[in-house]
């Protein structure tokens, strides 16, 4: 079980939950509802796991050359076979698709398939091998929980799950690319057209300031529509600092500055969107 586990990348997953659990607590209809706000978790985790399964079912073969996968996947490892893997992928998918359409809305369903279908054939198997701007398009399949939450809650989408989702795809260039600086050899070798391995370190590291800085900017919108002033005070330090430790990598080209790099973006967008969880409490029960 474990090792299907690892299948969905439960790490990955961890930032998706939080973000569409972040969704559902700003759009608020599901706080009184703990049975359904689980429900929209769990399909989420389900849509999106499965996504995750099958592009490491896809990309079992390239796993297997990096020195970054090869030991800690379990299809490279020969832990589980290829076959249960897929059936696996399929399954769990169907399941939080079904959750989504019976206990909440088609509208819901339609759009974890998409994303599913997105990810796990266009973004692996078209963008990923042929495009330095793999990560960028395929950022698109990892931001959508967030707009798949507030679409199960409501039926609908608005403008505060697409900010959210802008969010979470103007972060994930810069922290991808992050870790893509410092495992480079391994994409080399496996002959994906990773921006570092075609483009060069200090082309990437430009790209990665640029979209920090577009990132903080699309923090700051949340504010003008939405967030209050606590939320404003982090998301505004907490960009800083993003823009800061991207030029200093930029400077220093290090694989310490790298990594340190890579290890603040995640506890960015962790922090940040407590902070939006936070703000909205106090915005909905202190004033």
């Amino acid at each position: 079980m474990k090792n299907y586990l690892q299948l969905t990348k439960p790490s990955i997953m961890l930032l998706v939950i939080i973000t569409g659990a972040t969704a559902l607590v700003v759009e608020g209809s599901l706080l009184t509802q703990p049975v359904k706000f689980f429900l929209v978790l769990l399909g989420l985790y389900l849509t999106g796991g499965s996504a995750n399964a099958l592009n490491q079912y896809f990309e079992r073969d390239i796993d297997a050359k990096m020195s970054r996968t090869s030991k800690r996947r379990p299809l490279p490892q020969g832990a589980i076979k290829p076959l249960g893997a897929l059936i696996f992928s399929v399954m769990i998918g169907i399941a939080g698709i079904l959750i989504f359409g019976f206990v909440f809305n088609w509208f819901t369903a339609l759009l974890s398939l998409a994303t599913i279908l997105f990810y796990s054939l266009f973004y692996t198997l078209l963008l990923k091998p042929n495009t330095t701007q793999n990560i960028v398009i395929g950022g698109v399949a990892g931001a959508m929980a967030p707009v798949g939450a507030w679409a199960a809650a409501t039926g609908r989408t608005d403008i505060v799950p697409w900010i959210l989702f802008l969010i979470v795809f103007l972060w994930t260039p810069p922290h991808f690319w992050a870790l893509a600086l410092f495992y480079k050899d391994d994409y080399h070798k496996s002959k994906l057209p990773m921006l570092p391995v075609i483009k060069g370190n200090a082309f990437t590291l430009r790209q990665i300031v640029f979209y920090a800085v577009l990132l903080v900017m699309a923090s700051i919108l949340l504010f003008v529509v939405k967030a209050g002033w606590l939320y404003l005070v982090v998301a505004v330090l907490l960009g800083l600092r993003f823009i800061f430790k991207s030029l200093q990598a930029q400077k220093y080209r290090t694989e310490r500055h790298f990594r340190g790099l890579f290890g603040f973006s995640i506890a960015y967008l962790f922090i940040l969107f407590i902070a939006i969880v936070a703000d909205e409490f106090i915005q909905r029960f202190m004033w």
